[in-house]
């Protein structure tokens, strides 16, 4: 995994939470702990996880151990910032759907109503847009969250596209809201920070807490994003159908593709899930199509050597292929040309040009994989996310989002998550696993290496 940004070239200063201000109220969670004020269940506020985990990270840096760069840990404090019965909270889910939405508003709402005593949580509807327009909030209870992580998608609804912050700002103070959780990808959490701008310069009392969902697993800085294993676990089961149906046919071949704008994370974790794929391709390595060692000849390989073949690829790979208008979507994003069509329509192409007969089996179950429910290890990761983006909430902390990073979890600026984005790299060990895993070359289009030559 790289980030496009120089994590060389972050300072103390872009690693700082804001506050809202000193915290002195007693922290309900004691009642848990049976009184034990000082039980290291409480995340003191001088401790911190350090940024870089490798000692060359540390060398190049050239300071003091003091000196390190680090995140703030999350987690409960012993004093909190808002007093909890005087506290009205709103929760917004923004942008597509992803496994575990429904997991983390119940997070949040069992844990504010259950362990901090908040009497009134409102869930704005169809994303920010319930922010801007007359629809009224849901009153989420207890009650009204049982069941929902059994489900996907979000009982909130969502929506894409930017709003108003002046305008959210005013919805919010109308409805006496000083804590909101907001729930989406970067897009949303820059709305998220417009709002946190807006409110500060209006001096209204306002923490906002991002929890971070890209199905693509391409926000940096941690260590995942909640409901990224319920996606490739899912995307492996149809790499496996589609396995199975191209080795039960002559001439098989078996194409997938799967989410993928920017960072194939997706497909390359769960093509090695399989351990049956061929051909594995992503936004962050162009290929070449046609000629002497591209993917095309490739699939004629190896079909013709084992008998069928299987093709996994990210849905922003090989946009250098296609043409595009130039649109964009609702969020700002540039639309993508259909890398599936084309090499669904060229493999047909090559292989009928070839005279050599084929049966091709087409699957693309995105929006079936982003419509289901967390599967346990991500149910668990979205309850964690909860609890601790309540507790840095209820401290008075804002303009950040929760995450993991080295298996803490820590605090990040909204700026610092927005400011680049995770990707697969092309010299990292995942991606060699890749190439061990497919035994593809280490780039179509280039004459392989000799022994002599490694």
């Amino acid at each position: 995994m790289v980030s496009t940004g120089d994590q060389l070239a972050i300072t103390p200063a872009d690693l700082e939470i804001r506050s809202l201000g000193p915290q002195t109220i007693a922290s309900p969670i004691a009642r848990l702990l049976h009184g034990r004020a000082s039980s290291i269940h409480y995340v003191h506020e001088s401790d911190r996880v350090l940024l870089d985990d490798t000692l060359q990270m540390v060398h190049q840096r050239g300071t003091s151990f003091d000196s390190l760069l680090a995140l703030e840990p999350g987690g409960p404090r012993a004093q909190i910032y808002f007093a909890p019965e005087r506290t009205k909270v709103g929760i917004v889910t923004c942008g597509g759907l992803c496994p575990g939405l429904n997991d983390v508003i119940r997070g949040l709402v069992l844990e504010l109503h259950e362990h901090y005593g908040v009497p009134s949580i409102l869930g704005f509807r169809n994303g920010y847009l319930g922010l801007v327009g007359e629809e009224p909030p849901l009153e989420l209870t207890p009650e009204s969250v049982r069941n929902i992580h059994t489900r996907g998608g979000t009982m909130l609804g969502t929506s894409r596209g930017d709003q108003d912050p002046e305008a959210m700002v005013d919805t919010l103070v109308r409805h006496g809201v000083c804590v909101l959780f907001v729930i989406g990808g970067d897009g949303t959490l820059r709305g998220a920070q417009k709002i946190v701008d807006v409110a500060e310069a209006r001096g209204v009392e306002l923490a906002v807490v991002g929890i971070p969902k890209t199905i693509d697993n391409d926000i940096p800085y941690i260590d995942h994003s909640f409901g990224f294993q319920t996606a490739f676990a899912r995307a492996a089961e149809s790499i496996r159908a589609a396995h199975t149906e191209a080795s039960s046919t002559p001439n098989g071949v078996g194409l997938v593709k799967l989410m993928g704008r920017h960072s194939g994370f997706i497909a390359c974790y769960a093509a090695l899930a399989n351990q049956s794929v061929d051909v594995v391709l992503v936004p962050e390595i162009d290929f070449a199509l046609d000629g002497p060692g591209g993917v095309l000849e490739h699939v004629r390989s190896r079909v013709e050597s084992q008998g069928h073949a299987v093709v996994v690829v990210a849905e922003g790979a090989g946009q250098e292929h296609l043409r595009t208008d130039g649109a964009r979507d609702a969020s700002g994003n540039l639309r993508l040309g259909d890398i599936g069509q084309l090499l669904r329509d060229s493999i047909t192409a090559y292989f009928a040009e070839a005279q050599l007969p084929l049966s091709l089996r087409y699957v693309d179950p995105g929006y079936a994989i982003r419509s289901v429910a967390a599967n346990p290890y991500d149910a668990v990761y979205c309850i964690r996310l909860a609890q601790v983006a309540v507790h840095a909430a209820m401290a008075g902390r804002t303009s950040m989002v929760v995450g993991r990073w080295h298996g803490r979890f820590v605090h990040l600026p909204i700026t610092l998550a927005t400011g680049s984005s995770n990707q697969v790299d092309a010299h990292g060990d995942l991606w060699m696993s890749v190439l061990e895993g497919t035994g593809q070359p280490l780039k179509f289009g280039q004459p392989a290496l000799s022994v002599s030559q490694l």
